[in-house]
């Protein structure tokens, strides 16, 4: 792909990011009736479709945090077809039915069909990640989340009242595990290329 410029748009993902409410309402006005219309003109509801937009909205929200979504297209056509994707996966889980997702190639651009690969990919490993995370005992939680949020290995150990030398093992311990989880997962190998 030639044309890797970020697009205008990208401010909507940083809005994202910063949790800036004035973004994301304006992200609710402008581009959820869209996905609203296109939810209940395929086989969906109202609800269904904001749960749509929800479950969009968070995978976006975490992959602007964790910084690795670059717009190069239109905010609007990148939503919208994260959306339909979405909701036609969801409607062909619950429906029995085969569906096919044809994209509507005319107005999708080579810039917005591979930033939707990258986003699935993204939501893909999270969900690989949050599977396994919850396999692991509380104490092995607590000490990774509360590492996640306090860089300083030694408050970590203050806030769970032991010693920084055991808190240093028994995250690796942990890290170890999870690794090995994820590894042995069946879809990492597909996940570990991209």
């Amino acid at each position: 792909m030639g044309n890797n410029k970020i697009h205008p748009d990208q401010m909507y993902i940083e809005g994202l990011a910063a949790n800036d409410s004035g973004i994301i309402q304006s992200i609710y006005k402008k581009f959820v009736p869209k996905v609203v219309f296109f939810v209940m003109n395929n086989s969906g509801d109202k609800e269904q479709a904001q749960d749509i937009v929800q479950e969009v909205m968070i995978l976006l929200f975490n992959q602007a945090k964790a910084n690795t979504l670059k717009l190069t297209c239109p905010f609007d056509a990148y939503f919208f077809l994260l959306c339909k994707r979405k909701w036609l996966n969801e409607f062909k889980k619950t429906s029995n039915k085969g569906v096919t997702i044809h994209e509507d190639i005319v107005s999708m651009n080579e810039s917005a069909l591979e930033l939707i690969g990258q986003t699935e990919e993204f939501d893909e490993k999270q969900q690989l990640f949050d599977t396994m995370f919850q396999k692991l005992g509380n104490k092995c939680q607590e000490l990774l989340k509360l590492s996640f949020s306090i860089k300083s290995m030694e408050e970590v150990a203050e806030k769970l009242n032991v010693t920084y030398g055991y808190v240093r093992k028994k995250k690796s311990l942990c890290v170890g595990q999870l690794t090995q989880w994820i590894q042995e997962a069946k879809n990492f190998n597909s996940l570990k290329n991209n």
